[in-house]
């Protein structure tokens, strides 16, 4: 078979209850208007880092378990203790220095919060960007977020254009929930 030349056409070969499958179809690209969701997709994507995108999806809810929702007070506040657990967690990926960012980029969406009101604010505060003046924009605030962690941040959310492609029935579908990168276009 030849290899799929999109996320949309590969999607089309994977039966309905594939993680991707879901993925695609029902949150790949749509707009997320709740702060805790934002900061889950950010974490979820700073670990896709080096692994497969299927090794991330199918731990996500193991990651949301141990991100406590992806509460960012709660996870902002972790100790120790908690980097221990996570530290220790096989639901999850183990490494130092993702669940170091998340903690931190966690403390760092608080300080945004406070200024800007909510963590969609601070990013719409700055949209529309090219994604080069995303990344640095991303890099001065945030820790572990290099091109491809925040051009799919930003694509996974609305945020920048590419998530599907046009002739994909989801793209219409996500032009009907607004995303942000329309009013750019």
């Amino acid at each position: 078979m030849e290899k799929a030349k999109s996320y949309c056409e590969a999607i089309t070969h994977m039966d309905k209850m594939n993680v991707h499958r879901i993925y695609h179809d029902n949150f790949y690209g749509f707009p997320i208007e709740d702060d805790n969701e934002l900061f889950g997709r950010l974490v979820l994507e700073i670990n896709q880092a080096g692994l497969s995108w299927s090794t991330i999806l199918n731990k996500q809810e193991n990651f949301k378990k141990a991100y406590k929702d992806f509460n960012i007070k709660k996870v902002a506040s972790f100790k120790e203790k908690d980097f221990e657990r996570l530290m220790n967690d096989a639901g999850v990926i183990r490494n130092r220095l993702k669940i170091n960012a998340a903690i931190e980029n966690a403390k760092t969406i608080l300080q945004l919060k406070k200024e800007f009101g909510s963590f969609k604010k601070w990013i719409e505060h700055h949209h529309p960007k090219t994604k080069e003046e995303w990344v640095k924009i991303f890099k001065t605030h945030f820790k572990f977020t290099g091109g491809e962690i925040v051009n799919e941040f930003l694509m996974s959310t609305g945020y920048l254009s590419g998530a599907h492609i046009e002739s994909c029935p989801v793209y219409k579908k996500v032009l009907n929930a607004k995303p942000p990168f329309i009013s750019n276009s």
